[in-house]
């Protein structure tokens, strides 16, 4: 067995937020190391979510959620799980609770650039990072970006990166975000949990598989608005081919247009510009089955 000191030191930058309009929980990771998703997020609908992280304590995870559950605030767990580890000085930790308020810890231990930022609904953190501006990007980022959560916990990561993102580099990302009844089949709670284990762009291929997420399960995504890219565009094309609308040549702006001119036939709300609703793809999907 390794030691503690022999363990892997998952140098990252995280983000846990909530949508208090969706009742959304959620956590975002990059890490220089192999499959953060399975060390840093945990989130629990209706109690709140953590990021765990540096040399990560994961039992602040579990033990986190058990606490938010009896009521405690972001700010009185956070407390109460650095007073009973002997190893605080080396971790860090961000928590939202059920009513968005957050609050984050990083030890003195935590090798340089290490911080938090803590704002409205959110906390974001990181270790071995290119600097301070890391955090502060990302935190700007979530206050500034529209969409669902998971699209803003995205738009979160992309920003930090852009800013230097961590010292040693790129080699995993994960996604959690949980709502009541939001998994499959309405039997649990995780929405979007998703990983990306060990890939040189890790943040860009999670954008890639959320944005797979919305095609493939599609139903759990009504009246969520997200951006015009990656698959959703060649699966609308698919459909508008094969309902007679276009020919299989078209370029994306053509199938833009297609999906913004079946919205308005339909009366569904345009989003802004760039942007897909929902409920035009659920529209136009359904349209499709009824042809089959």
């Amino acid at each position: 067995m390794p030691t503690e000191l022999e363990r892997p030191y998952p140098s990252t930058f995280s983000i846990v937020a909530w949508d208090g309009d969706a009742r959304e929980w959620g956590v975002a990771v990059q890490s220089k190391f192999l499959g953060v998703g399975s060390v840093v997020p945990w989130a629990q609908a209706g109690v709140g979510a953590i990021a765990t992280q540096a040399r990560a304590n994961t039992r602040y995870g579990p033990l986190g959620l058990e606490l938010l559950r009896s009521g405690k605030t972001a700010r009185e767990v956070v407390e109460e799980l650095i007073s009973t580890d002997e190893g605080a000085d080396s971790r860090q930790l961000g928590v939202v609770d059920s009513h968005g308020r957050a609050w984050a810890f990083t030890g003195s231990s935590c090798l340089h650039w290490a911080g938090h930022q803590v704002g409205e609904g959110f906390s974001c953190q990181g270790n071995i990072l290119a600097g301070p501006e890391v955090v502060a990007e990302m935190a700007r980022a979530f206050r500034e970006s529209s969409g669902d959560l998971a699209e803003r916990l995205l738009q979160s990561l992309l920003a930090g990166q852009a800013a230097g993102g961590d010292r040693r580099g790129k080699q995993s990302a994960a996604i959690l975000v949980v709502r009541e009844k939001g998994g499959y089949g309405q039997l649990n709670d995780r929405y979007i949990d998703l990983r990306v284990e060990d890939h040189p762009d890790p943040i860009t291929e999670l954008v890639r598989l959320v944005d797979t997420h919305r095609i493939y399960f599609f139903s759990l995504h009504a009246g969520k608005t997200y951006p015009f890219r990656g698959p959703i565009i060649g699966k609308l094309r698919d459909a508008f081919v094969r309902l007679g609308k276009v020919e299989e040549t078209v370029c994306a702006d053509r199938v833009y247009q297609e999906v913004l001119d079946w919205g308005r036939r339909e009366g569904i709300p345009e989003p802004r510009e760039g942007w897909i609703n929902h409920d035009v793809v659920l529209s136009i999907f359904r349209a499709l089955q009824d042809r089959q």
